[in-house]
């Protein structure tokens, strides 16, 4: 799983965190049922406080996307499935925001895809 957290962002690093695994999750990047990493390794990982991950992980098992088997360790929710259309609302919603960011940073098509 290949997370980056910007400490110089506005948004909170747990947040960040949230929205990057929700992410993967709708995109099928984690498969339902994938393990993720311990909130330990996660933390160490990423050069965050333990509980910046698990923060982070319990807003994702309260919007049922993971499910935590305490020991065992937290996976993605098996029985999570997008609606109808979700996925494709979701993807045209990430679309938009990074042509928009693109543009704002003054990068043309060909540039930002390169990116």
């Amino acid at each position: 799983m290949i997370v980056r957290v910007d400490p110089a962002s506005p948004v909170p690093p747990y947040e960040q965190l949230r929205s990057q695994v929700a992410t993967m999750i709708a995109s099928g990047a984690l498969p339902p049922g994938q393990r993720l990493p311990t909130i330990r390794q996660l933390a160490a990982d990423l050069g965050l406080a333990g509980g910046t991950v698990a923060r982070a992980y319990r807003e994702l098992e309260r919007d049922g996307l993971v499910v935590s088997r305490g020991r065992k360790g937290t996976f993605v929710n098996a029985e999570q499935l997008l609606p109808d259309g979700e996925r494709d609302r979701q993807l045209e919603e990430a679309a938009g925001a990074f042509v928009l960011q693109a543009i704002q940073l003054g990068a043309g098509p060909k540039e930002a895809l390169e990116r």
